[in-house]
């Protein structure tokens, strides 16, 4: 049987980081760069092309700020994983990042071996945040944006089977493993994605699961 990839699209303006990490992955036969791109309108067109698993994104690219272009994909309904692989662990960055539409942040320093498991716990659904801004992920959790009320993501707007995606979406299962669990077709599995996140209005799984995680203490 042939292996099953996990495809990825690397979004950075600096040539030498991304040949650096297209060949970190190279060493991982679950993984396959299928694109990558030095300029933030070079990558929107490429992730429309191809909608990988995951996009790999640098927040400080020359052309447009990378939070900029975080927006643009989620407003084009680009239904990859996003992680933000930046230098910056300002706060400012993380939140926003968050609330635009990101599945996760990690910082550039650190660890290869810790990287390519971050890509993999993506590829699975999970969350995955660099262990030394996590702190600030979790006082947004606590005490983040009050003025997100339960009336804005109506979970009775979803259709059943929309709810059953819903409720696997926030135990952090990944498309492969819903469509498994449900008995349909991974394609099945992002449309209906797509259509939860416009009714509940949330721009990624990330969003989505620090309000449910909210909503229930």
């Amino acid at each position: 049987m042939d292996q099953i990839h996990n495809t990825i699209l690397l979004i950075d303006d600096h040539p030498m980081l991304r040949n650096g990490i297209k060949q970190l992955i190279g060493t991982d036969n679950r993984l396959l760069v299928i694109g990558e791109a030095g300029s933030g309108i070079e990558g929107i067109q490429l992730a429309e092309t191809f909608e990988p698993d995951i996009i790999v994104l640098d927040i400080n690219m020359n052309d447009m700020n990378g939070l900029e272009i975080l927006r643009h994909l989620r407003a084009k309904n680009i239904a990859s994983r996003i992680i933000i692989f930046t230098v910056s662990d300002a706060k400012e960055d993380i939140i926003t990042a968050l609330k635009t539409g990101a599945d996760g942040y990690l910082l550039k320093d650190m660890e290869p071996e810790d990287f390519l498991k971050a890509l993999h716990n993506i590829a699975m659904g999970k969350v995955v945040m660099d262990d030394a801004i996590s702190h600030i992920m979790l006082d947004y959790m606590r005490y983040g944006d009050k003025s997100t009320t339960n009336h804005q993501h109506n979970v009775n707007l979803l259709t059943p089977r929309e709810q059953e995606i819903f409720h696997l979406l926030v135990k952090g299962l990944s498309n492969k493993l819903i469509a498994k669990e449900l008995a349909i077709v991974e394609s099945t599995v992002k449309v209906h994605i797509k259509n939860i996140f416009k009714k509940l209005n949330f721009k990624s799984r990330m969003e989505m699961t620090v309000w449910y995680l909210q909503s229930k203490e």
